[in-house]
């Protein structure tokens, strides 16, 4: 199987707090991933360096083979790699065609042009209105953003970095703040994602977790747990010490 995205020796420090510890891990195209583990565990800042928002002291990232730990988070984008984040990135005015096709534009390399290639590039309204119906936003295309209920805005988050065609997408709690009866919906539909697209989500909710991941990660100070099949992490009693010893998901 093809490796997607692998970390290789993987350090970030702040000071004397190692919040990245020595990790080497690889994350196979086409699998669902979840990425657990305790608060402080180091979740988001392991992201934050998959994503180019941080730089590790030591260690490299490498997306398909190729080295992209000094690349910036455009450039990952760029080349391949997209992400949500835990608060929605939005423009509270556009409508969702307008955020979905700006962002076709982006990847294009017009973004720029954005609005003057609304009125001429045809593809790019429709490869924007079908990625949103794809994402059940078809009836919401034409209004501001800002009046979406918050399940929708991050609906939208995510068709927005579908729109840059990913080969890995990473979701920081894409279900954080939604209405319990919205938060499996946008789970079934990132599922519904094509096999192609290896996805790496971030969540708190271990139903969710365990409904959506193939293969789990656990994270406990910075390193590296254990990973592996869902099964085998669901059934290991040292993931549930952890847990149950922190009172609680982080």
């Amino acid at each position: 199987m093809t490796t997607a995205l692998e970390t290789r020796n993987l350090v970030k420090r702040f000071g004397g707090l190692v919040a990245t510890n020595d990790v080497t891990i690889s994350f196979q195209q086409g699998m669902r991933y979840a990425l657990i583990g305790p608060n402080g565990a180091g979740k988001t800042t392991l992201v934050n360096l998959l994503t180019g928002v941080l730089r590790p002291t030591s260690g490299s990232v490498m997306l398909e083979g190729q080295d992209i730990t000094g690349m910036s988070p455009f450039q990952r984008v760029r080349s391949g790699l997209a992400r949500t984040f835990q608060i929605n990135q939005l423009f509270p005015e556009m409508t969702p065609l307008e955020t979905v096709g700006l962002a076709v534009s982006e990847r294009q390399g017009h973004g720029r042009e954005w609005w003057r290639l609304a009125g001429s590039k045809s593809e790019v309204i429709d490869e924007a209105a079908a990625i949103l119906e794809r994402f059940g936003l078809t009836d919401a295309m034409g209004v501001p953003t800002k009046v979406l209920p918050y399940g929708k805005q991050r609906l939208l988050e995510i068709a927005v970095a579908i729109a840059c065609r990913p080969r890995v997408l990473l979701l920081d709690e894409p279900a954080a703040g939604v209405p319990e009866e919205e938060r499996h919906e946008i789970l079934d539909i990132v599922s519904g994602l094509p096999n192609d697209v290896t996805v790496l989500l971030i969540e708190h909710d271990m139903d969710l977790v365990f409904s959506f991941a193939q293969r789990i990660a656990v994270l406990v100070n910075g390193g590296l747990f254990m990973e592996g099949a869902a099964k085998d992490v669901a059934a290991d009693p040292r993931v549930r010490e952890v847990y149950l010893g922190e009172g609680g998901h982080g």
